[in-house]
């Protein structure tokens, strides 16, 4: 059976201003998303003083949102499946921004607790739709590109909820809410509806023929209409009619390295950053350090997020994301192990400012990378499920860290975390597919037409 070509006929697009719309809509649920990712971090150390919360408390509250995490994005990979991914895309974000407003009415700890597990279900699911969504949706030899500049936008949430953090977190008793309301704002990402198309590349794996031929000819037709006459595609070719993805598919000796190598990818991610991010803040007022100034020597660390975004779209379509990122990660490994090694507060804020420039550099790498070790009809199985191991994993690391602070002081909390960026660059050395070769092949011209 003959289908659209939707990958050819889009790799074979100029960039636009559909392209650049695209990119907006899904920057600004990254945006929320990061926002709102690192909403309990800074506002647990008000919660200690004001609830009596423990270190511990802390611990489970952040483990069981890595629960959560796992749990929304195993769930987006089969609801993309079956719901498309621009409906997904902005149903998860409702979900996450409608429990994050829940949030501010919280009484104690279980209640904020049960609020961010369900919370970061959404961000989650979330993520892994936008990712998915931006690798279908681009040129190939730009996706990596596009995913790093949506990244660049979104990660800008970070630093704002932080430095917003710094400011209303102290004011009173009551403030710290005000953190949660800030990460609900993503639910405005309805306004972005009419403009997103929904994945022909997803209709066609579906077998929708008929729906793909249309959302390409859409597209088409408002590219053509701004930048003029498109060049031919590669030709189509005849395929079988797909199939719905069983998980089992994913055991299929094809499926089952790649989703092997992006679990360990995510996990040593999730705990290595997440180890960092999230209990940053806390562990410098255990120290000694006032929750003013711990919230905001945090807030400034993060400022490097955007540029470290901004980084990886310079390089991650001009060199081996693979190799790109085996080297953040050692660089990460690096920084994050030397902050740990520091009570000074200049040098604290120089190497928190490099593990956030180098680990959202890497987080985009990652992005683009994680999708392209699939095809079309695994993709959203592959990348959902290797996602969400990485992020269940993150349920025994709070755990972990707390004893280790408990046991061990404060520095062995960053060996910790510095020993899983290197295990995560020493498996991407050895076991990591490159993909830059592919991504070169569908860049051949093809001549517009007469």
């Amino acid at each position: 059976m003959q289908h659209p070509n939707a990958v050819n006929r889009l790799d074979r697009l100029p960039i636009s201003r559909f392209h650049k719309i695209t990119l907006l809509g899904v920057a600004f649920a990254y945006f929320f998303e990061f926002a709102d990712i690192n909403s309990f971090a800074t506002t647990a150390p008000k919660l200690i003083g004001l609830w009596g919360v423990t270190v511990d408390q802390i611990a489970y509250v952040t483990s069981l949102s890595f629960v959560g995490m796992f749990i929304g994005s195993v769930i987006a990979g089969a609801i993309a499946d079956r719901w498309g991914r621009k409906k997904t895309l902005i149903r998860t974000t409702l979900f996450f921004g409608f429990f994050s407003f829940a949030a501010t009415f919280s009484w104690d700890i279980v209640s904020l607790g049960v609020f961010r597990i369900l919370t970061s279900a959404g961000l989650a699911a979330m993520t892994v739709v936008a990712v998915i969504y931006i690798s279908e949706m681009y040129p190939s030899a730009v996706r990596g590109k596009f995913q790093a500049y949506a990244i660049v936008i979104g990660i800008c949430g970070t630093p704002a909820t932080n430095l917003i953090a710094s400011v209303l977190v102290p004011i009173n008793d009551w403030s710290w809410r005000l953190v949660y309301l800030w990460g609900a704002l993503g639910i405005l990402l309805v306004f972005f509806t009419r403009h997103l198309k929904e994945s022909p590349r997803w209709h066609e794996s579906r077998g929708d023929f008929a729906a793909a031929e249309a959302v390409l000819t859409e597209i088409e037709t408002q590219v053509a209409a701004e930048k003029g006459p498109l060049p031919e595609p590669a030709p189509p070719v005849d395929e079988e009619r797909p199939t719905k993805a069983p998980l089992r598919l994913l055991m299929q000796r094809k499926y089952l390295a790649p989703t092997l190598l992006l679990t360990v990818l995510w996990v040593t991610q999730t705990i290595g950053f997440f180890g960092y991010s999230s209990w940053a803040p806390t562990l410098l007022a255990k120290e000694g350090f006032s929750v003013e100034k711990s919230v905001f020597y945090v807030a400034l660390t993060t400022v490097g997020a955007p540029l470290g975004s901004y980084l990886a779209a310079l390089v991650t379509d001009r060199f081996e994301r693979k190799w790109c990122l085996v080297a953040f990660g050692t660089v990460i490994a690096l920084c994050g192990l030397l902050y740990g090694l520091t009570f000074n507060p200049v040098l604290i804020i120089v190497f928190g400012f490099l593990v956030n420039l180098f680990e959202r550099g890497y987080t985009a790498l990652a992005y683009a990378y994680s999708p392209e070790l699939f095809d079309t009809r695994s993709r959203a199985l592959g990348t959902g499920i290797s996602y969400g191991l990485g992020r269940l994993s993150n349920a025994a690391g709070p755990l972990i860290i707390a004893a280790l602070y408990n046991r061990s002081g404060y520095q062995s909390v960053f060996y910790f975390i510095a020993g899983s960026w290197i295990l995560g660059a020493v498996a991407l050395a050895i076991f990591g597919p490159r993909t830059r070769m592919a991504r070169q092949a569908a860049q051949k011209p093809h001549r517009a037409p007469a």
